[in-house]
């Protein structure tokens, strides 16, 4: 009998958690010839969240739960996850009920036909503002521009993965992560599953513009140099422009008898190089500031407590 883990990492979910557990017992209780396990990731929840996952622990042998010592982010729960879980396949859903888990009986179907990585694709995006569907949409642009590597657009981490796809990406150790991207990354035979996301079931979202933004450097940053060339692209149409500029400063001065005065064009150049030199040096102090952060060698997680068991994070 095949086995199959559900990853769900939570942040605070005491009002989603409810809701997500009826819904998740009564599609697992429908999944015949597979042995299901219901992985938890607590990351440093500071509500009610562990105190109802030990619950339901004590009422379902199905669930067990990783417990963090801080809050490591959501990326950090998910390779903790990929390192708990024990089954054959493992399937990425949040705890918040935006991913209906009434699809993952599909998923597992189409793995069973061969697919590694069954990733569900959004048709519609309810209760998502206009602004955050056009940011999304541009940056899956500007990635996949920055990228040889084929990303799939509209896709979160609700997804299915085999588990040779769980060994590739449990090798990836890098501390600042962007599972998007490297899922991707891994290749391995894809199918989507086309879905309506919902709005969030209860509570409030834990991503704001400036973790989605940091998200989105740490996703350009993690897979492409091509960033560091903005250097080079940009010192060919400068000089053009510049030799253009000066050209024209001296028709003008012929034929009108008007001088610039050096002042003014002294300025304009300070101005104009100095924004160059500070996007550059800020380019490249994020790749410095990764090489920094992986030299440190820290682990990527630390674990209070797995299943009841206190853990004391000896290798």
């Amino acid at each position: 009998m095949k086995k199959v883990t559900i990853i769900i990492p939570a942040y605070n979910e005491e009002d989603s958690l409810p809701f997500l557990y009826e819904r998740i017992e009564k599609m697992v209780n429908q999944i015949e010839n597979y042995e299901v396990e219901i992985l938890f990731v607590n990351d440093g929840s500071k509500d009610k969240t562990l105190e109802l996952i030990k619950k339901y622990r004590e009422e379902d042998s199905r669930i067990s739960y990783v417990d963090f010592s801080r809050n490591f982010g959501k990326e950090t729960a998910m390779i903790a996850g990929l390192d708990y879980a024990t089954g054959d396949a493992v399937i990425f859903m949040d705890a918040d009920l935006q991913d209906p888990p009434e699809l993952i009986p599909e998923m597992i179907k189409i793995w069973e036909q061969g697919y590694d990585d069954v990733y569900a694709k959004r048709k519609s995006r309810k209760g998502e503002s206009w602004l955050k569907k056009f940011t999304s949409k541009m940056y899956y642009k500007v990635l996949q521009s920055l990228t040889n590597v084929e990303i799939q657009k509209d896709t979160g981490d609700f997804r299915l993965l085999d588990r040779r796809c769980v060994n590739a990406l449990k090798k990836m150790r890098e501390s600042q992560r962007c599972s998007k991207s490297m899922f991707s990354w891994i290749g391995y035979n894809k199918k989507e599953i086309l879905y309506d996301r919902d709005p969030r079931i209860a509570g409030s979202t834990k991503w704001n513009y400036r973790k989605l933004v940091n998200l989105a450097i740490d996703g350009i940053t993690s897979f492409t140099t091509s960033p560091l060339r903005i250097s080079t692209f940009l010192a060919i149409p400068t000089f053009l422009a510049l030799f253009i500029y000066f050209i024209y400063v001296i028709i003008k001065c012929i034929t009108t008898g008007i001088v610039v005065q050096a002042f003014q064009a002294t300025i304009l150049l300070i101005l104009f190089f100095s924004g160059i030199q500070i996007l550059l040096f800020g380019i490249v102090g994020e790749y410095l500031g990764r090489i920094f952060n992986e030299t440190k060698n820290r682990p990527l997680y630390l674990i209070k407590e797995y299943n009841g068991k206190r853990e004391t994070n000896e290798d």
